[in-house]
């Protein structure tokens, strides 16, 4: 009951059971995981990434047709056809658009709020979630430099501490980063957090389709060994990636200096660079999650990989975290 309660406003804002959304992992985050986790009573969430317009009406579509739970959609800010493929979001009255990589421009969010989704943002500072409130964004997500793929530089613990105490009663805040187990999934709605959003521990699940050889790495893995990229040239700002070590991450640092060479040259324009290692990581982490290859392709991990000791079906992961969290918060006066 205690748990209930301390998640109320997350699962009235999402329409599910459980305040958990799935981390939008691209390749990964597709309608076989997305349409599991809603139907466990988590909110899964599509990762748009680099998809184009028609794939991703093509992925709503089939989700929609796996689960009549609510679902989400993330977008990435930077993507050159985000006007579109909010349209289509809101075509198939999707209920929830999740903005990340950047923050978004008033265009993006009017045009959401236009279509009657509701708009969850990534706040990596106080003064950035104060913007986004300000902004018309209904939620935010508190993500820290410990979860998988694309990280900033503070880690979910302080990032909680800073935006918590001042953001929590003003709009719905959702924590996001490291965590693997029920008990921080309880610290974190003590502190005032409505839910939680994971990534990894949803990677090794039963329907989640990444390649074999992609969920052996996960299994055998320990929290050292997904760290992050290494930024090559202070010219490109690349915002770093936590992935488990192999050679792929020394492969970055080569594409980073061939990028960086093309903006010497005058060939691209900084937007284009960006986009480059975007589409660079997009089809690493493709041969990775689709092809099995683990050692060219990139294997996104969040530092709570140690915690995912095997395959399970999605409902076990969930029932698994939250009678962790029950038991953790029915423990305490």
């Amino acid at each position: 009951m205690k748990l209930q309660s301390l998640m109320q406003r997350g699962t009235d804002f999402l329409g599910c059971d459980y305040a958990i959304m799935g981390g939008a992992m691209s390749w990964i985050s597709e309608r076989n995981l997305v349409s599991a986790i809603s139907n466990a009573g988590g909110f899964g969430v599509i990762a748009c990434g680099a998809m184009p317009p028609d794939l991703l009406d093509k992925e709503i579509a089939a989700t929609k047709a796996m689960t009549d739970k609510p679902f989400g959609v993330n977008l990435i800010t930077m993507h050159p056809d985000l006007d579109q493929l909010i349209d289509i979001c809101i075509e198939h009255d999707v209920s929830h658009i999740v903005l990340a990589g950047g923050l978004p421009s008033g265009k993006a969010i009017e045009r959401i709020k236009a279509g009657g989704a509701k708009l969850i943002a990534f706040a990596p500072a106080l003064a950035l979630a104060k913007k986004l409130k300000r902004s018309g964004v209904d939620a935010l997500v508190v993500e820290g430099m410990e979860a998988g793929g694309h990280i900033g530089p503070v880690s979910t613990s302080v990032l909680a501490q800073e935006i918590l105490p001042t953001m929590a009663e003003e709009m719905p805040v959702f924590v996001a980063g490291g965590i693997g187990r029920g008990e921080a999934i309880a610290a974190y709605l003590e502190m005032g957090a409505v839910g939680v959003q994971l990534g990894t521990r949803f990677v090794c699940a039963t329907e989640c389709i990444a390649h074999e050889n992609f969920k052996k790495m996960f299994i055998r893995a320990s929290a050292r060994d997904a760290i992050p990229s290494v930024q090559i040239d202070p010219r490109l700002p690349v915002i770093p990636v936590r992935a488990l070590k192999n050679r792929e991450m020394e492969n970055f640092a080569a594409k980073q200096r061939e990028v960086a060479g093309l903006l010497d040259s005058g060939s691209v324009e900084m937007s284009e660079a960006q986009l480059q290692i975007e589409h660079y990581w997009a089809g690493a982490l493709k041969r990775a999650v689709i092809d099995g290859d683990v050692e060219s392709g990139s294997v996104m991990a969040g530092q709570s990989v140690g915690m995912v000791k095997k395959e399970e079906p999605v409902a076990d992961i969930i029932t698994e975290l939250v009678d962790e969290a029950a038991s953790a918060l029915g423990g305490r006066a």
